[in-house]
């Protein structure tokens, strides 16, 4: 089995999800008492949030880096990082380690183009909706990317994660906005919607909406589970 380096803490409840979900997946194939060979490096979320406000990526790179390097050093032959918005500079990084980074949101292109999708809506921080980082992977692969048009939508989702789903709150109230908003996009013509967010899975659930979901923190375990079983 390979060994993998999880970049957690953002948030840690996201984080435990990917633990989890690495965990069972890998006895689901081996069975008896194995389980992954992993590494954990977990940020405290207030130094990323703090940087996010401040636009600083540069001091967030450099809090990654760091995690990175001491995965690497520990024996990980790959690098998870659990959460969709520190991808914006997952390309900064896997230049400056060499370590193979398995890339969120290629994971989520090549399970789109299995359901043959060619419109879908993306759900995320303000960072992951309105940058390019996450949408251009499924561009290349033809696939076009919707995102609320509503800034109070969008408003919404990004306060919420930090504030609510990213401490492990989850009310009735907020999961109605999802689903409504959710239910806009589809009106929108949105065939699917990617919870492009490690939170989000939270709050809105497979059977929730008429559309396949794209669940980015089970793809991209998954993606991690055959990368230790390569």
């Amino acid at each position: 089995m390979k060994k993998i380096g999880l970049i957690g803490g953002i948030s840690w409840v996201s984080t435990a999800d990917y633990y989890k979900l690495i965990n069972e997946g890998i006895n689901k194939k081996m069975g008896g008492l194995n389980f992954s060979e992993c590494l954990v490096y977990s940020f405290n979320y207030a130094d990323i949030k703090r940087n996010n406000d401040n636009n600083d990526w540069d001091a967030t790179f450099e809090l990654l880096f760091k995690g990175c390097q001491f995965l690497k050093s520990g024996g990980a032959e790959a690098i998870i990082l659990c959460a969709n918005t520190m991808h914006l500079i997952a390309d900064r990084l896997q230049e400056a380690i060499d370590v193979p980074i398995i890339h969120i949101a290629s994971e989520t292109a090549v399970e789109i183009e299995k359901q043959k999708l060619k419109k879908v809506a993306l759900l995320g921080t303000k960072f992951t909706m309105e940058l390019d980082f996450f949408k251009e992977r499924l561009i290349a692969k033809g696939i076009e990317v919707i995102i609320p048009e509503k800034q109070e939508d969008k408003d919404f989702i990004h306060y919420t994660i930090f504030e609510e789903l990213g401490r492990g709150i989850v009310t009735d109230e907020s999961k109605k906005r999802y689903l409504e908003i959710s239910s806009q996009l589809i009106k929108d013509g949105a065939e699917g919607i990617v919870l492009g967010c490690t939170e989000i899975p939270l709050i809105i659930k497979e059977n929730d909406v008429p559309v396949p979901i794209f669940d980015t923190t089970m793809i991209h375990a998954n993606a991690a589970i055959e990368f230790q079983l390569s």
